[in-house]
């Protein structure tokens, strides 16, 4: 045993003057007395009061000296080496994504919470000279305490950690724990975790060490739900992921707006996927709801919950009436024409309509003197108008740069041939999707309400409409003029992603309902919105509003279709950097475990004791049996 502060043992020399108060003895005054008999007794009497005198035994002496002793060594902060994964300048990362839901460990615990167990031990190793950082790692990493060696702090900072329902940032978590030791003398990293971390995680500059939870791997999973419209009807796709070593036998329920429908018995092979496809939904549906159950027999272990359950918005196609004015561009009438839920019209270069409304004005190579107020598709501009400045045609039409947007997909432009195109710049409200080394070839944005997509080339200067690329194309740019809700929102978005929500030409703000019932309103302006927090499982709604009034309202739903999570395998190491962490012998170091809370806590049952004894007789019981037999 050794001691963090050994001069205090010096407080030991406080016995002596308890010692002395029980050596020391007062003098009494001589009196004169009438008969000797009583010389016999003043005899004792004088001894007894004598100013010094040998010490016997007195049990209350014995305990203030016990009280003295532990008080003493409580001080000098006695501690005995103990073996830990860490020492000096600490940063514990706890996993809180969604696997550590899991309720394997023993009594039903949950891994976070055996997780905050290990944390709460390894801050109980930390000697007076250290210092630890505790930050949680979900969708996105949170510092609970920056660096302290305060035990209060730490044990507040953990009782307040809570899991998410999401997948977890881990390379945000590493390079905020790496900044938070950064500089610190035998600074070190320590992940607690189930260990479902990405393969591909970048180095660290301090050690990291690794502290598994969790024992099973028993889990169902629902890891697909989606919905299509097929000849007018909804329909709907399922999948149920084992990521159990054993078969398994589950049961599938299928609630739409808040009525059960189906309850399939399904087969589920050892970490295989079985699929299910319901085609008989009712037209009306919307909102639906997938869950998992245990059958009365056949069923395993499944300790996650969170994934037993999913979402999925029914949206019927929007049908739109779209214009095109071309001098005869045979290619996008026909496009137009094969689209479903398009009701194309074409018209000559000249006058538009004024009695008819439009969702969707496509002008090729012409433009009328006043835009209309409606989503326009542009092709080969002719000239500049209030929304954007025409130049120069350019020729060098080679693919520079082409954008992952929903717009594009399925979607290459690297082997399309395009003879020139127009110069086209905005004022900043569209984005180019398509750009050659001369300029862009695609641009699209929201400007005043209204949508508005530039192709810069003609179309019959290019090799475009021969390929299958052209009429996906235009059916994406459909999909983005006229969508069934506002918002981009494919069936399972993902928690934790930011949504584009669209506002229309009028809207002032837009109101989301949570799956928990919390309601947020935020202002808008023209330009499209991100709404980030998406971190709850369920259905979400989404209104554009006119100041009170709604414009238009429609839900989406977010799930936990996530296959790292669902596989709940706890692993026996990590890789970070290339390197494997964890596994036998890591625990290489060694803290110190302070003995002084128990040396306080043995003083106070000391003095309880000491105060008893006071109030029921100091002598020792032999002594007082050896006193009353000798008179």
């Amino acid at each position: 045993m050794q001691f963090l502060t050994p001069t205090l043992l010096a407080l030991a020399g406080l016995a002596g003057p308890i010692l002395l108060l029980y050596m020391l003895r007062l003098r009494r005054q001589e009196f004169s007395i009438s008969s000797t008999m009583l010389w016999e007794r003043l005899m004792q009497d004088r001894e007894a009061n004598a100013p010094w005198q040998k010490l016997r035994r007195n049990l209350l002496l014995l305990l203030q000296l016990l009280i003295l002793a532990a008080l003493v060594f409580a001080l000098a902060r006695p501690f005995v080496p103990a073996p830990s994964v860490a020492a000096g300048s600490v940063a514990v990362l706890i996993d809180a994504s969604a696997s550590m839901n899991a309720t394997d460990m023993p009594g039903g615990q949950t891994r976070f919470d055996a997780a905050r167990d290990q944390a709460r031990a390894l801050a109980g190793t930390l000697a007076s000279n250290e210092v630890m950082t505790i930050i949680t790692v979900g969708a996105a990493p949170e510092v609970l305490t920056p660096p302290t060696g305060e035990p209060a702090a730490l044990l507040d900072a953990l009782n307040r950690a809570r899991p998410t329902q999401n997948a977890a940032d881990w390379d945000s978590a590493l390079a905020l724990a790496g900044a938070s030791v950064a500089g610190r003398q035998g600074a070190s990293i320590v992940v607690i975790s189930d260990g479902g971390l990405p393969d591909d995680l970048p180095s660290v500059a301090a050690p990291v060490r690794y502290i598994r939870v969790g024992r099973e791997s028993s889990n169902l999973a629902i890891s697909a739900l989606a919905t299509r419209s097929l000849n007018g009807q909804p329909e709907l796709f399922a999948a149920v992921t084992n990521h159990s070593d054993t078969d398994a036998k589950t049961i599938l329920s299928l609630t739409v707006d808040g009525q059960l429908i189906a309850a399939e018995r399904i087969s589920v092979a050892a970490g295989q996927t079985a699929d299910v496809t319901i085609t008989d939904l009712p037209e009306t549906t919307r909102v639906i709801e997938a869950s998992l159950s245990a059958p009365a027999s056949g069923g395993i272990a499944d300790y996650l919950g969170v994934d037993n359950v999913a979402y999925a918005v029914y949206a019927p196609p929007a049908t739109g009436r779209a214009l095109l004015v071309t001098e005869g561009n045979l290619f996008l009438a026909q496009v137009l024409g094969a689209l479903p839920n398009v009701e194309a019209f074409r018209q000559q270069p000249g006058d538009l309509p004024a009695n008819e409304s439009f969702d969707l004005v496509v002008l090729d190579g012409w433009l009328p003197p006043q835009l209309p107020e409606t989503n326009l598709l542009v092709v080969n501009p002719p000239n500049s108008t209030d929304l954007f400045v025409t130049g120069e045609t350019f020729d060098n039409t080679r693919l520079l740069k082409q954008t992952d947007d929903p717009i594009l997909s399925f979607v290459e432009f690297k082997d399309v041939a395009i003879r020139e195109a127009v110069a086209v710049q905005t004022t900043g409200w569209a984005r180019t999707l398509v750009e050659a080394e001369g300029g862009p070839l695609l641009l699209a944005g929201t400007v005043g309400g209204r949508r508005v997509a530039i192709i810069t080339f003609d179309l019959h200067a290019s090799d475009l409409p021969l390929k299958i690329a052209f009429p996906i194309l235009i059916s994406n740019l459909m999909q983005w003029f006229a969508p069934s809700q506002p918002f981009d929102a494919p069936d399972g978005v993902e928690p934790a992603s930011a949504l584009t929500i669209r506002p229309q030409a009028t809207t002032s703000a837009y109101r989301i309902t949570l799956p928990d019932g919390t309601v947020q309103t935020f202002p808008v302006g023209e330009t499209a919105l991100a709404f980030a927090s998406t971190t709850q499982l369920g259905v979400y709604r989404v209104e554009l509003l006119d100041e009170e009034a709604v414009q238009n309202a429609s839900t989406f739903a977010v799930n936990l279709f996530a296959a790292e999570e669902s596989d709940i395998r706890p692993r026996e190491t990590i890789t970070i950097g290339q390197k494997a962490v964890g596994g036998p012998g890591q625990i290489d170091q060694f803290g110190q475990r302070e003995l002084w809370s128990f040396l306080a806590i043995a003083a106070l049952v000391v003095l309880i004791l000491e105060w008893w004894v006071y109030h029921r007789g100091s002598a020792l019981p032999g002594r007082t049996r050896r006193t009353e037999a000798a008179k």
